[in-house]
């Protein structure tokens, strides 16, 4: 499988001063500081610090999680939870990293790898 050219790069940012409501669709990679209300479509990989907080789905690529998700992970790749972030809603991935220290509550299921 070819690398895609976003690995990596983020390409929206959004700030710890930041709160916002709707649903967001973003092409490429987010990192996410602040605050957000509502589904979150990122095309790539999210990143979330430990302060943030997403309150809805969320359907990625890839996620690297440091802060507080309420809501359902959809990733067509890896979860990883890193230390302190907490998850309140089920996980659906091909793979999940959970860090020490984290607090996971819902269900995961495993989606089967792509065949090559």
């Amino acid at each position: 499988m070819a690398k895609n050219e976003n690995d990596g790069r983020l390409d929206t940012v959004i700030g710890p001063q930041t709160s916002a409501r709707g649903d967001f669709h973003v092409t490429g990679g987010v990192r996410l500081d602040g605050q957000v209300e509502g589904r979150m479509d990122v095309s790539e990989t999210i990143v979330t610090g430990p302060k943030s907080l997403l309150k809805g789905e969320l359907h990625c690529r890839a996620a690297v999680l440091a802060g507080r998700i309420e809501g359902d992970i959809y990733a067509e790749g890896t979860v990883e939870l890193q230390t302190g972030a907490q998850v309140y809603g089920n996980i659906q991935s091909k793979g999940l990293v959970i860090q020490p220290d984290c607090r996971f509550e819902g269900n995961c299921a495993m989606k089967a790898g792509e065949a090559s």
